[in-house]
């Protein structure tokens, strides 16, 4: 495990999608494989690349742990610095969206979805995937304690994470890490999780 390098960014994209998919493969899913990287990683590796960790084989890097300290500078970041900076490229889908694509499309546009008041406690937040290969070993419980310590140095007291309710290996995994689940109106019970960064 070793801090995030800018030459790590095309193998994590890879990771990125061949978990994209409730952790299982979402390659050949979008239009572009590289869609699903541009929203749930991309902006993390920019904005805040010294909360991004990396697992590495000795070849490449085949996971990694991302997040911010503040969701709410993230969120500033990715509206101010993050859309314009990807631009044409991902453009306003229709609304309602219409096609998978169009989906995670809305999501880019709307990064204020992430402010969700319920969270004002848990301000740091966090992904983190790992390839098929390399889970099981303790790799991710590393990732994960490599970032809860740098959120608790950028002054983060808790974070908070999203997972598909129909993911039940990540549910378990992050039960084992000490997330519990946190009331947020809306959501599907138990997908919002958080913990202490201690």
């Amino acid at each position: 495990m070793r801090p995030y390098r800018e030459q790590d960014r095309a193998d994590l994209y890879d990771v990125c999608v061949r978990t994209g998919a409730a952790g299982g493969d979402a390659r050949g899913r979008h239009g572009d494989d590289d869609l699903l990287g541009d929203v749930w990683l991309g902006p993390y590796l920019h904005l805040e690349p010294e909360l991004a960790f990396v697992l590495d084989d000795g070849g490449r890097a085949v996971g990694y742990c991302v997040g911010t300290a503040s969701t709410v500078r993230f969120v500033r970041g990715y509206r101010d610095v993050w859309i314009p900076r990807l631009g044409s490229r991902r453009p306003v889908p229709p609304s309602p969206p219409r096609t998978p694509d169009e989906e995670v499309l809305a999501l880019h546009h709307d990064p204020e979805r992430l402010l969700v008041r319920e969270l004002a406690d848990h301000p740091a937040h966090l992904h983190v995937d790992l390839l098929p290969s390399h889970q099981g070993a303790g790799h991710g419980r590393a990732l994960v304690h490599a970032f809860l310590a740098a959120a608790r140095r950028a002054g983060a007291r808790a974070v908070h994470l999203g997972v598909a309710a129909e993911n039940t290996r990540a549910r378990a995994f992050y039960a084992r890490l000490g997330f519990t689940a946190l009331p947020v109106p809306g959501a599907v019970p138990g997908t919002v999780l958080g913990r202490s960064t201690t």
